[in-house]
């Protein structure tokens, strides 16, 4: 059992995605010993995290993704241009006119 929990949702995806890593594993035809060596991490830890435990570290998961050769798959995840929720926040926070213009000072002006 673990000492904290998260929403039902974010638990959801991280039992997915441990079970995407265990079929990724399996398709390369790895053993958990396997993976968990050219990860450089323990049998155990590797096991936790595809059982979608959420308390094994996001280092863990980034790591074994490495190994796996699918490190570049996170390249989408958090990725701020495809923030349209944030984006919209962001431009709803925006000046709606432009304020005056400022004079440049210009040291050699006479």
């Amino acid at each position: 059992m673990s000492i904290f929990s998260i929403p039902v949702a974010a638990a959801e995806y991280v039992a997915q995605l441990g079970q995407r890593i265990r079929i990724a594993r399996i398709r390369r035809g790895w053993s958990v010993a396997d993976l968990a060596s050219k990860a450089g991490i323990n049998r155990n830890t590797l096991t936790a995290l595809e059982l979608g435990r959420p308390g094994t570290a996001i280092g863990v998961c980034v790591t074994v993704l490495w190994a796996l050769g699918l490190e570049k798959s996170l390249d989408s995840v958090a990725d701020p241009d495809l923030d349209v929720h944030g984006k919209a926040l962001e431009a709803s926070r925006r000046p709606s006119r432009a304020g005056k213009p400022r004079k440049a000072g210009n040291e050699y002006d006479f």
